[in-house]
């Protein structure tokens, strides 16, 4: 997946083409293994992982307010079978009201 402009989309109709932009450098060298590019919402240490490496790290968000965000976001994108890393920090980001400080 490519365009990842286009699958944030699909959950907010508003998307911040530079957010997105910002986000995918971020992430980077990531992207291109699928296994990594993608985020299991039933795995406990990829969420562990999301948790401490972007709402902590990169959104200076801890406790039960990066936790909250992190599972509005799994049920919000549970529809989706193949979870975008860039559409899970992104509405991550957006549930934290951190959208602007990327």
């Amino acid at each position: 997946m490519t365009d990842y402009l286009a699958d944030v989309q699909k959950y907010d109709s508003g998307a911040d083409e530079a957010v997105v932009n910002k986000i995918v450098r971020h992430l980077g060298i990531a992207l291109r293994n699928k296994d990594s590019s993608l985020v299991s919402t039933t795995d406990p240490k990829e969420l562990e992982r999301v948790r401490e490496k972007w709402c902590e790290k990169k959104l200076g968000v801890v406790g039960a307010d990066a936790d909250a965000a992190i599972s509005a976001t799994a049920t919000a994108m549970s529809a989706d079978r193949s979870k975008s890393r860039v559409t899970f920090y992104y509405l991550v980001a957006k549930n934290l009201g951190k959208l602007q400080a990327l």
